[in-house]
């Protein structure tokens, strides 16, 4: 039964620290060995084993209730509207924002409320310019920039990037 113990939390650690790599679901792998391994602790502690039991039991409970968190955190509704929002800018062919900053041809922009990293594609764009989305580049969205009207101040620039 040690044996099997040793290997569970072995598992937990090491799907714990994979989980940061590669996602939630790797998390919540991790607790649920993290739960078997506390059944299997429980089964020792009954059988009359020695005090360390508990304390590898408090550790597993531990580990495993926070890479719980972890794996709920991640798969929650909140982060699965980040994802849907974030899609649906890059999908949209011809989303309409406003450059937030000069963009030479790399800056920031303003679509649909959200700041957004951006190479324009008729570079240069200036800040107060209205830019449609044309494509996407890595972590980057491609923009094409309009002609800033005269007298367009920023306050005036960050409600044209925002969601009516």
């Amino acid at each position: 039964m040690w044996v099997i113990a040793g290997i569970l939390l072995g598992l937990v650690v090491l799907a714990s620290l994979v989980g940061f790599h590669t996602g939630p679901h790797t998390h919540l792998a991790a607790g649920v060995i993290g739960v078997m391994a506390a059944v299997v602790l429980i089964l020792l502690a009954a059988g009359g084993a020695s005090r360390l039991v508990w304390v590898l039991l408090a550790g597993d409970l531990t580990a495993s209730a926070g890479v719980g968190f972890l794996a709920w955190r991640g798969l929650s509704k909140s982060s699965r509207r980040r994802a849907v929002s974030e899609h649906r800018v890059l999908a949209q062919g011809g989303a309409e924002g406003v450059a937030l900053s000069d963009l030479d041809p790399e800056g920031l922009v303003r679509v649909h409320g959200e700041d957004w990293s951006a190479v324009a594609v008729n570079a240069p764009v200036r800040s107060g310019a209205a830019v449609q989305v044309v494509g996407r580049a890595g972590v980057h969205l491609q923009v094409w920039g309009e002609e800033a009207p005269p007298g367009l101040t920023e306050l005036g620039a960050r409600r044209a990037g925002e969601e009516k």
